[in-house]
């Protein structure tokens, strides 16, 4: 029993001394956050949504590109953290109009305008958010600790095990959720403030 043991203790020493010989390659991440470009598209479907108000489908993305340190000591390499370069936010804007709306016509003119407001609501709210956004990355990149591998070719899964964590780390999941409830109390801002007016013009 005892000769079972000794070579794996021995083998989980080894590998404990050479990670935390990895702690002194932890660096300051540097966080870069952009937004993406974005695309509206407008479509009609066939079955009838409310005449004064379409639909936005909003897609947001979160790109984050992990750039690392790989340093080779004696019997591996340590992959630290260096950069973290990220896209975040919406790229693409599916309006939908009820199909009752002839394209270009007053009523169908009068409801896009009023999507569009919906639009900027969305882009507003993430550029409101970009110092707490940038803040929360930061958090997340920062508790990404290096870590040993034994080959170089291990890299690779390191690196999005890092990915991973930092988007599942609890600063990000909370600033994402403080965007979309933010997005849905103005959207609902929006639509109070609408009274139809310029609809009720076409006639």
């Amino acid at each position: 029993m005892i000769k079972f043991l000794g070579p794996w203790f021995c083998l989980f020493w080894t590998v404990t001394a050479n990670a935390g010989d990895c702690l002194e390659y932890k660096n300051i991440p540097r966080i870069i956050i952009n937004v993406p470009d974005w695309e509206k598209t407008v479509v009609q479907p066939i079955q009838p949504l409310n005449l004064y108000h379409g639909n936005v489908v909003a897609t947001l993305v979160e790109n984050l590109e992990i750039i690392t340190d790989v340093k080779k000591i004696d019997d591996g390499f340590c992959v630290a953290l260096k950069t973290v370069n990220a896209e975040i936010g919406y790229n693409q804007f599916d309006v939908q109009i009820d199909i009752r709306h002839k394209p270009n016509s007053c009523q169908y003119n009068a409801v896009l305008e009023h999507e569009d407001k919906h639009i900027n609501t969305y882009l507003k709210v993430v550029d409101n958010h970009k110092v707490d956004l940038h803040k929360a990355v930061y958090t997340a990149a920062d508790s990404v600790m290096p870590v040993f591998v034994k080959s170089q070719d291990d890299v690779d899964v390191i690196v999005n095990q890092m990915h991973d964590s930092i988007i599942m780390h609890p600063d990000f999941v909370l600033i994402k959720q403080k965007i979309h409830a933010a997005e849905e109390i103005e959207n609902k801002q929006v639509d109070v403030l609408e009274t139809g007016a310029d609809l009720k013009k076409c006639g």
